[in-house]
C-alpha cells in the first residue's frame, strides 16, 4: 500500500505537471545550459515537497486563528514562521499581481456587463476555438465576430 502523505492521496497523486515545470526551469536557465531528466524530475519533487510544506504551516496558521479557510494572509505568515521572510515581498507582489491579472479577466470575460444568452455563448466559445486553432495551425488570426443577434423582433422599451 502506498503512504498517503497528503489527505486521501498518495504521493505519485500529488504533482506537478511536467511540461510546465520543464519550461520554467528552461526559463530560468541560460539558453547554453541542459538539464538531465533526472535533476528536472529531482527539481520537480522539491517542488513538490516544498508546496507541502508550505500548505501544511499555512494551515496551521489558520488553525491557530480558528479559521476554516486558508487566506493569502496564512500563506505569508508560514513563509516566515518557516524561514523564508526574505521572500514575503516577493510573493505578495506576485500575488497582487495575480489578483489585478484576474479582475481583468473576469472582467474582459463579460459581454458589456450584460449576459449571454446560450446561443451567445456557443458562437463566442466557437470564435475562441477558431483562434486557438489558427494560433497553432501557424499563428494566422481568425478576425473577430460579433456574435448574431436573435432574430426576433426587438423587446419595447419601458419608455415608449
Amino acid at each position: 500500500m502506498e503512504p498517503m502523505d497528503i489527505v486521501g492521496r498518495t504521493k505519485e497523486d500529488a504533482s506537478l505537471p511536467k511540461a510546465t515545470m520543464t519550461k520554467i526551469i528552461k526559463e530560468m536557465l541560460p539558453p547554453d545550459v541542459r538539464v538531465a531528466r533526472d535533476a528536472q524530475d529531482l527539481l520537480i519533487e522539491c517542488c513538490v515537497e516544498f508546496i507541502n510544506l508550505i500548505s501544511s504551516e499555512s494551515n496551521e496558521v489558520c488553525s491557530r486563528e480558528d479559521k476554516r479557510t486558508i487566506a493569502p494572509e496564512h500563506v505569508l505568515k508560514a513563509l516566515e514562521v518557516l524561514g523564508f521572510g526574505e521572500y514575503i515581498e516577493e510573493v505578495y507582489a506576485a500575488y497582487e499581481q495575480h489578483k489585478h491579472e484576474t479582475l481583468d479577466t473576469v472582467r474582459a470575460g463579460k459581454w458589456n456587463g450584460a449576459e449571454m444568452t446560450e446561443e451567445e455563448a456557443l458562437a463566442e466559445q466557437q470564435r475562441m476555438f477558431a483562434e486557438a486553432r489558427a494560433r497553432m495551425n501557424g499563428g494566422a488570426s481568425v478576425p473577430p465576430t460579433v456574435p448574431k443577434q436573435p432574430d426576433s423582433e426587438p423587446e419595447p422599451s419601458l419608455n415608449s
